[in-house]
């Protein structure tokens, strides 16, 4: 039975239940055969019940792809936080950013499978990611600068060129693309990265 929409706490709780029960179910069978009424009974509540708490079932899709990429933002936070020379930050950033992506892709698939489709949809959500990214990008470059450690004079420039010469790296469908076809996405991580830190001025 339906219990009263409360306030507060335990509407936050209540959504996190159900945002738990629909990215578990994302997981075994993938967003699009997942229907409101398949969260509601792993829950033991009514699909009205869902809607109480969410307006929409996009909403609800939408609220598991930020999980997704808040994941990912969180570890370049956490990266552009160190204490280490810009290269290094900008570099292990870069690298993670792109593991994380392919492992989505091979661990996970109904869940790269998501992203793919908020961004072929241009969610809202995934502009925001990007624009996110570029920030934390045009930290670490201004801080490089800064330091002397790159060559830029406008580090939020620099960052939009180094997401533009990251995208093959970075885009989940051409993720997605170099895995299928077996391509050494490593070996081109590698140069990718080589090129975008000697654009910066930095080489080696």
């Amino acid at each position: 039975m339906d219990r009263p929409v409360r306030t507060g706490r335990e509407s936050d709780e209540a959504r996190a239940r159900i945002l738990g029960a629909a990215e578990e179910r994302f997981r075994q069978v993938g967003h699009h055969r997942t229907s409101v009424a398949d969260i509601a009974a792993e829950l033991g509540m009514s699909p009205a019940n869902i809607y109480r708490f969410f307006p929409s079932r996009n909403a609800i899709d939408e609220s598991i792809c930020g999980r997704l990429l808040n994941e990912l933002a969180d570890l370049a936070f956490a990266i552009a936080r160190r204490n280490a020379p810009a290269t290094e930050k900008l570099e292990e950033l870069l690298s993670i950013v792109h593991h994380h992506s392919k492992m989505t892709l091979v661990t996970a698939k109904p869940m790269h499978d998501l992203i793919v489709a908020a961004t072929q949809e241009n969610w809202p959500i995934i502009k925001a990611h990007i624009e996110r990214m570029e920030t934390i990008f045009e930290a670490i470059i201004r801080g490089g600068a800064q330091a002397g450690q790159f060559d830029v004079e406008d580090a939020a420039e620099a960052a939009r060129a180094v997401r533009s010469a990251f995208m093959p790296f970075f885009h989940p469908i051409l993720i997605e693309h170099c895995v299928v076809h077996g391509e050494d996405t490593e070996a081109g991580l590698r140069d990718q990265i080589r090129f975008i830190l000697k654009a910066l001025g930095k080489s080696g």
